[in-house]
């Protein structure tokens, strides 16, 4: 992948002086970036916000459009080496440190037939968006799969973290972003109904515990799974992160799967001389990511210690999320049209049905 900074860098015809001078260009798109980030952060901690599953990376793409749309054209030639920055490096920090949330000792939480049931929606989603989203529906493979990340992963975080392996354009990962959105509010007030009605079918079994990794293994965000599970009850929540943390942890295999796909086509490409392509790119912030899982199942970490960490990386996260929207423009979310929430729509369909089917055979 080309060098994003550089490339700004020239766009704007002022090539940096060294790290000094390069810092000197990028202050005001990351100042920018992070004070959107940092109100988005302040707003997802307020109960109007919290109750109804809005996590701070929704709020901080819905805040940078807003901002995007109105102020930033103005401002977009200074800001936009910072910008890039977030869009890109920060980005795969927030990815690397996401790790922190997750330890090893977390799939024993679930057990094996939860750890299955993840795999298994995991691959029936991505690969329903996959084939349904290009060959019915038409949209472009990458919309498809970005699509199909946020459904079968952890929504809005796997969006971001997928579009650099796919190096998708920032309309790509808005639009998908807003699917998350979507139908993850959606969820959160379907999924108690939904339990009371498997109190008089039991069709999936264990009880709440059971009913919270069926929750944990089909919600998009981690925000909505726990806005979704507390309304059944603590147990279920409990349960239900765990079985979401254990899903997320499939992030990283998944990256690196994807990145090898991709590689598989370049070279069958070259084979049939149909063109150059650009080899295996290795998304190194998935390894890193793999790493911090490793690293907090073996190292003690302070309570304090983590809690800064983890409020760090969203904090991250949210930075790279505002500078999404600051370059998304809501025309290019128009032109988009229907089928991307359409194909959301199936999915989310299959998720929670086809997820009570799957929760009910393996569990």
């Amino acid at each position: 992948m080309p060098n994003s900074s550089a490339t700004h860098v020239a766009a704007a015809g002022h090539p940096p002086r060294g790290k000094a001078g390069f810092f000197r260009q990028a202050a005001p798109g990351l100042l920018l970036a992070s004070a959107i980030g940092v109100a988005a952060m302040g707003l997802a901690g307020w109960d109007f916000f919290a109750s109804r599953g809005f996590s701070a990376l929704t709020l901080a793409i819905v805040l940078g459009m807003l901002v995007g749309n109105t102020v930033y054209p103005r401002i977009a030639a200074p800001s936009a080496v910072g910008v890039g920055v977030a869009k890109q490096t920060l980005l795969r920090a927030g990815v690397i440190l996401y790790g922190l949330r997750l330890t090893w000792q977390d799939i024993g939480g679930v057990g094996a037939a939860g750890v299955a049931i993840d795999a298994v929606m995991l691959l029936s989603t991505f690969g329903l968006a996959w084939l349904v989203g290009t060959r019915v529906f038409k949209l472009d493979r990458t919309s498809a799969w970005l699509i199909g990340a946020g459904g079968s992963i952890c929504g809005a975080a796997a969006v971001m973290a997928t579009a650099p392996v796919l190096r998708a354009k920032a309309d790509q990962v808005a639009v998908a972003v807003a699917t998350v959105v979507v139908f993850g509010t959606v969820s959160m007030f379907l999924y108690p109904f939904l339990y009371e009605l498997n109190q008089q079918w039991g069709l999936i079994p264990g009880g709440t515990h059971g009913f919270g990794v069926y929750v944990g293994s089909t919600v998009h965000e981690v925000a909505q799974v726990i806005a979704a599970a507390r309304a059944v009850g603590t147990e279920a929540a409990d349960t239900a992160v765990i079985a979401k943390m254990v899903r997320v942890m499939m992030l990283a295999p998944f990256l690196l799967a994807l990145s090898a796909w991709l590689a598989w086509e370049c070279a069958r490409g070259k084979a049939e001389g149909k063109g150059e392509g650009s080899g295996l790119c290795i998304p190194w912030f998935a390894v890193g990511f793999i790493a911090m899982v490793v690293f907090n199942s073996l190292v003690a970490i302070p309570d304090w210690l983590m809690s800064a960490a983890i409020d760090f990386d969203t904090l991250l996260l949210a930075i790279a999320m505002a500078a999404l929207g600051l370059t998304t423009h809501v025309g290019a979310i128009r032109r988009a049209g229907l089928r991307p929430l359409l194909l959301a729509g199936l999915l989310f369909v299959w998720l929670v049905g086809g997820g009570a089917l799957v929760n009910a055979l393996i569990g």
